[in-house]
């Protein structure tokens, strides 16, 4: 019994001595709607899902509540970064852009680590780096990403203006085959790709044939993408995990987005990786792809960073999803659904010092047994307050919602 004990020790310490390093790309197709993307059912896309899966999500919060968030580019891309919504972030549009820096990106995650982690962004829109992630920023940290192509926007000497806006499918080329080259000798840990030109051919053309084909032409794209992730695991010692998805839907016609319409909020998300009933069975978000690749990664995120999260990791362990707050009178009730049978324990702060940049006193109110999905809270034993934020944490992952009296 001994010597199989030591067999079994030895052969663990191998298996992590020996691990495969484990890196990160997500890539975002600007503007493609989930009933688009499943009628042309794109190659590259659905190859990669074959691997992993394919599912629908959705974008723009809480329709009618406080974390309500317009179906606007700049936006999405903020909330999946952030894994917040605006009512967090503070991106409110694609213009006049004032991010509130003290909900991390996970790019901001990635560089607060112990270990070096690479960075690096190939995007057909320099904002994505310079104001939406921070780059350089006091409020960053001054944030540094190690690997960087974009500023083609900026260039109208290379990329001169054409007829329906082709030149940022121009720059989509350039970035997709950027994107690949980088991956093949760099193989950076954490990647973003942003290919811009789909949300442009909606614009223009609304649902047509002109449209389907520049999301083909997109899928091609990322295609290129696709096979240097898998280049890289075939010739290293190497795991990726890629992530394609879009930043928001469209209205009825194709043309237009930013309201609340079912199609303008739904999206997909297509994964190589494994997945957990969250992303099978729940609501699945834009904001689940930053805690999941954060989760694949191993990053360790302060908890005062996590709690402010509204997205939830869709690969590892989840156990409850849906916190609602029902206020009644001087009392609140929580209420969460599980994918499994688990304890909880509850927190509240009665203050938003976070937004600020500074420090929420959190209190432990109740740890919970196995199967409760539910609790109440008397709101005069806590200081008095008219704002509440709420944390209900399970081995797996953590809820939070907020409740303004």
């Amino acid at each position: 019994m001994r010597k199989i004990c030591c067999l079994l020790l030895i052969s663990l310490c191998c298996s992590c001595l020996f691990a495969k390093t484990k890196k990160a790309v997500y890539i975002i197709i600007d503007g493609v709607p989930a009933d688009q993307i499943e009628r042309l059912h794109t190659p590259a896309i659905f190859d990669i899902a074959s691997k992993g899966a394919y599912a629908r999500a959705y974008t723009g919060g809480e329709i009618g509540g406080y974390s309500q968030t317009a179906t606007i580019s700049a936006i999405g891309y903020t909330n999946l970064l952030t894994a917040t919504w605006y009512n967090k972030h503070n991106v409110g549009g694609n213009e006049g852009l004032k991010p509130n820096y003290n909900y991390w990106t996970i790019f901001r995650i990635a560089k607060e680590q112990p270990k070096d982690y690479k960075t690096a962004i190939y995007s057909s829109w320099t904002d994505n780096r310079t104001v939406l992630i921070g780059e350089g920023k006091v409020e960053t940290n001054h944030l540094k990403i190690d690997y960087v192509k974009d500023g083609y926007d900026l260039d109208t000497v290379r990329f001169p203006n054409k007829e329906k806006d082709l030149r940022i499918f121009d720059i989509d080329e350039q970035i997709s085959k950027d994107a690949a080259n980088g991956i093949r000798k760099d193989a950076p840990d954490l990647s973003w790709v942003y290919l811009w030109y789909t949300d442009d051919a909606g614009h223009i053309e609304g649902n047509g044939t002109y449209f389907d084909e520049y999301v083909q032409k997109a899928d091609a794209q990322v295609a290129r993408i696709w096979d240097a992730v898998q280049y890289r695991e075939a010739h290293f010692d190497e795991e990726w995990m890629i992530v394609v998805t879009t930043d928001h839907g469209r209205e009825e016609s194709g043309h237009g987005h930013g309201g609340q319409s079912w199609r303008e909020r739904t999206t997909w998300i297509s994964t190589n990786i494994p997945v957990n009933k969250h992303f099978q069975e729940g609501a699945l978000s834009i904001t689940d792809i930053a805690p999941s690749i954060s989760r694949y990664l191993g990053f360790e995120v302060p908890q005062a960073i996590l709690w402010e999260q509204d997205g939830m990791p869709f690969i590892g362990k989840a156990d409850i999803y849906d916190l609602q707050t029902l206020p009644y009178d001087h009392k609140v009730e929580l209420s969460w659904k599980s994918y499994s049978s688990v304890p909880v324990t509850i927190y509240v702060a009665t203050d938003n010092k976070f937004k600020e940049g500074g420090r929420d006193k959190w209190i432990k109110i109740a740890e919970l047994p196995t199967g409760t999905k539910k609790h109440t809270i008397d709101l005069e034993l806590l200081p008095t307050s008219k704002f509440y934020k709420f944390v209900v944490q399970a081995p797996g992952n953590h809820l939070n919602r907020w409740l303004k009296k």
